[in-house]
């Protein structure tokens, strides 16, 4: 039974009055070609749009807008169209981390301000998911995510090609002289061939797979790649489905919960998911007034299988887990590891979404017996180079560097990195730490995609193709290797990760969760009593916010006064 009568519909207050207001808003509506019959006592959705001319994994989304518009009408409803800022991953500089909490302040307050009954959000690039459902949650109108999609494999001469951690791969081998440019060239062609988001298991594919999981998104909706014909299917039936969400007032703090999040990390680290997943869930949790920190996460890794074969840990592709089963097939392979009673946007629980699921190919999809690795994942690190914890992804590592000890070659930030990498006075050895700093949230800034560190070009004529690398930065979720990330506190407010000097010798134990700077506390002090702050970023505009109000990463790097669950004010209508 709805729960809302037309006259209880927040757009009612724009719409419907018999007031001055309320004629100029109908008479602009009818300015744009629409009959008062079109929107007068129907829910308003709101269509968050993040489409953009630069951004390639949003290109198809003008055509989604209209599957969900078709699927809006249908239903009853009247859709209007927002245009959002598009965060494009490939294009925008220094990072789109950056501009991941403007996202959620454009949703939160287009949300708001504007006359939406309900909200259907179109995004997938990595840092547009969890920014549009932030803002989504700090608003609670009944929401509905639509996911971009993976986009098709890569393929060069006979290979699949897969997001960055092919780039990567054979940017070092080009690098080492075992390709060609002509070679490179191609590969350049072949690796992304229509639109999508990354393809392999990164940042994007893990974010909207934890949108599916925490409810929402229609079943099934997070694995369909962006060319197949499901799924402007799915973005029609999101527009139909967000219309009754209205009607039955479904919102996100109704589904919301510690268990949904309990299982939005466990899923992440059974498709050996993106460092970045961290940051951003508990960004995410924080929005929905749910208590999550890092040790949370490495719990939940130390008893969930990873069973996902997805690159970069694993052989296969986005496109190939979609046939084999998807993210549902999954889901129902980790059983009683999940909190099956969950709800989710279509009104079902989670165990009822699933239950029918199969898996029809048992290499790509495998269960706990056949697992690629006993833990999930990511694991948390925590020692006297991170205080505050640090993170890794043991999968995509080199099993022989998960407990290693040498010495560190330091870079001060990127460019002295970039300046210094393929010289061949480099003074470092296969056994070196490669350490790069002021790379954090406020270092960055905006806390870049710098983890994972070049391997020195001498190096790699060596045949080397992995050593321990730590920073304060991230790291792409199409990325792989030894890469120690988000070192909190930050070495650019002080962090140990300031202190350290080249020599100094660092050790890992992964198992054992610990990264440590072999310095004593005596000489730590007194390279703490000569240190000083680096001088702010930004003097003006939106880095001046972001330098003032950001947190550590071990916080979920959100703006202290977006966090929380205070009321959102109603705008007063006059």
């Amino acid at each position: 039974m709805p729960k809302k009568t037309p006259e209880e519909l927040r757009s009612h207050r724009w719409y419907g009055v018999d007031d001055l207001r309320s004629f100029g808003h109908r008479s602009r509506a009818a300015q744009m070609g629409y009959a008062r019959s079109e929107y007068l006592g129907r829910p308003v959705i709101a269509i968050i749009n993040t489409w953009s001319e630069i951004n390639p994994c949003h290109f198809h989304f003008r055509e989604r807008a209209e599957a969900v518009k078709r699927g809006v009408w249908q239903a009853g409803g009247f859709p209007v169209e927002m245009p959002a800022i598009s965060l494009s991953e490939p294009f925008q500089k220094p990072t789109t981390m950056m501009y991941r909490n403007l996202l959620a302040m454009e949703t939160e307050e287009l949300l708001r301000s504007y006359p939406a009954d309900g909200a259907v959000l179109l995004g997938g690039c990595d840092k547009t998911t969890p920014a549009l459902l932030m803002g989504a949650t700090s608003m609670n109108l009944p929401t509905i995510f639509v996911p971009a999609g993976p986009m098709l494999n890569g393929a060069w001469r006979g290979k699949t090609l897969g997001s960055g951690s092919d780039s990567w791969k054979y940017w070092a081998e080009l690098r080492a002289g075992t390709i060609t440019e002509k070679a490179w060239n191609e590969i350049e062609d072949g690796i992304a061939r229509s639109p999508g988001h990354c393809m392999t298991m990164g940042t994007a594919s893990t974010l909207t797979s934890v949108a599916e999981v925490l409810g929402f998104t229609l079943p099934g909706a997070a694995s369909i790649p962006a060319a197949d014909a499901n799924h402007p299917r799915m973005a029609s039936a999101s527009g139909r489905r967000i219309v009754e969400m209205v009607w039955e007032d479904l919102k996100p703090r109704d589904f919301l919960s510690a268990e949904s999040f309990d299982n939005a990390v466990t899923t992440a680290m059974a498709v050996g998911g993106s460092t970045n997943v961290i940051i951003h869930v508990l960004a995410m949790a924080g929005r929905a007034g749910i208590d999550l920190d890092l040790a949370r996460f490495d719990a939940i890794s130390r008893t969930t299988p990873m069973i996902a074969n997805l690159r970069p840990s694993g052989a296969y592709l986005m496109e190939d887990f979609y046939y084999a089963g998807g993210l549902r097939a999954l889901l129902k392979q980790l059983g009683d590891r999940l909190a099956l009673d969950c709800r989710t946007v279509n009104g079902l629980t989670l165990g009822e979404n699933i239950a029918d699921a199969e898996i029809f190919d048992a290499d790509v999809i495998r269960t706990p017996e056949t697992a690629l690795s006993a833990e999930g994942g990511l694991a948390v690190l925590k020692g006297s180079l991170a205080p505050d914890g640090a993170v890794i992804k043991p999968t995509a590592a080199d099993p022989k560097l998960l407990v290693h000890r040498g010495p560190a070659v330091v870079f001060d930030d990127y460019n002295d990195m970039a300046a210094r990498i393929d010289r061949d006075d480099l003074a470092v050895t296969a056994d070196s730490v490669l350490v790069l700093r002021n790379a954090g949230p406020l270092g960055g800034p905006g806390m870049p995609e710098w983890g994972m560190l070049p391997i020195p070009r001498k190096l790699l004529k060596e045949g080397v193709r992995d050593m321990v690398r730590i920073s304060d930065a991230r790291m792409s979720g199409t990325s792989y290797g030894t890469c120690v990330l988000h070192v909190a506190p930050e070495s650019f407010i002080g962090g140990p990760l300031a202190l350290v000097r080249t020599g100094d010798v660092v050790s890992l134990d992964v198992p054992n969760r610990r990264i440590d700077l072999e310095v004593s506390e005596d000489e730590l002090a007194r390279r703490r009593a000569a240190w000083t702050q680096p001088p702010p970023r930004f003097q003006r505009g939106y880095g001046v916010l972001l330098s003032r109000h950001i947190a550590q990463a071990d916080k979920g790097c959100d703006f202290d006064f977006l966090e929380g669950t205070a009321p959102t004010a109603e705008p007063e209508i006059h």
